[in-house]
């Protein structure tokens, strides 16, 4: 457990995430779960509002199957009122708005070049499985393949970010 612990303090460090309702979650929380995803986009990413809506459809059809599975939404949004109504879509946790110090950090971490971007993690060892997380969805929308062992690096369509 403790090694779990440093694994979410590695991204998070003692950050607290918000679900849906608005409610705090400790991020060490997120070491219950087979893989976390870290889901980086914007409401302003023309490729990131057509693949949430897809996204959320598999996380709810993994969560109802009782996949250990969650997703952590970073957001690249510009403003507070932009996050909030981008992810009032999301039925996952997130980092909230006011840690963009700490999403940066993150992102530099992971090197994240573009959105939208979901990273699937081993919380065991905190090894990325893959950064083509979108793939991996677009590819088993049902989700019947988790948790993705076969996953493997290709290419898609991205927004820069600065």
């Amino acid at each position: 457990l403790v090694k779990d612990l440093q694994l979410m303090d590695k991204y998070f460090g003692n950050a607290k995430l918000i679900n849906p309702q608005g409610h705090e979650v400790a991020a060490s929380g997120l070491a219950s779960n087979k893989l976390v995803g870290l889901y980086f986009s914007a409401h302003w990413c023309p490729p990131c509002r057509s693949f949430t809506p897809l996204l959320a459809e598999t996380y709810r059809a993994m969560k109802s199957e009782g996949k250990e599975f969650e997703i952590v939404f970073l957001s690249s949004d510009q403003s507070e009122s932009q996050f909030k109504e981008y992810y009032s879509q999301m039925p996952w946790l997130a980092l909230p708005f006011a840690e963009r110090s700490l999403k940066d950090k993150i992102a530099s971490q992971i090197g994240v070049n573009g959105i939208p971007l979901l990273v699937l993690i081993n919380p065991e060892d905190g090894k990325i499985l893959t950064k083509e997380g979108r793939r991996v969805i677009l590819e088993d929308r049902s989700g019947q393949q988790f948790p993705w062992e076969a996953a493997r690096s290709a290419g898609g369509g991205s927004c820069s970010i600065q």
